[in-house]
């Protein structure tokens, strides 16, 4: 039960008012009765609604601007993603070319190392010594 109820409720029941001078209850009763003539006239009357129109043409421009800003801004952002990764794409073309470079390099350098080596070690038989190198080889196929 909700206070308008309540309130309604307690003015139909009998309350001090009955047991008070009869001139102030008569008093008491036509100023109910005009309080109600008169929100019933209020609440009754033509009322003039004013219509205010919002113009709200600057809040669709600022939306449509917004939303290039974002766009532009995402397609950017793909297209340097998009540069960024060319880059690093053809510094690490750059770098393996450079290891390929430096491994080629070593490879000669210890080629030319170990022809260096072999040629130093190996000696050929002096033409002095040749008939006894010759000897020794057929003693060795006999």
């Amino acid at each position: 039960m909700n206070w308008l109820q309540r309130f309604a409720g307690r003015a139909k029941e009998p309350t001090e008012v009955e047991a008070l001078d009869p001139a102030l209850k008569q008093a008491l009763g036509d100023f109910k009765s005009s309080v109600h003539a008169w929100s019933e006239a209020v609440y009754s009357q033509p009322r003039t609604v004013h219509l205010s129109v919002a113009h709200r043409t600057w809040r669709l421009a600022a939306g449509w601007a917004i939303a290039g800003v974002l766009l532009a801004g995402a397609v950017s952002g793909g297209v340097y993603e998009h540069h960024q990764r060319q880059e690093q794409a053809r510094i690490a073309a750059r770098e393996a070319a450079q290891q390929r470079q430096l491994a080629a390099q070593r490879a000669r350098a210890e080629e030319d190392l170990l022809a260096k080596v072999d040629s130093d070690v190996s000696r050929e038989v002096p033409s002095a010594l040749e008939p006894l190198a010759q000897l020794m080889t057929e003693d060795a196929t006999r």
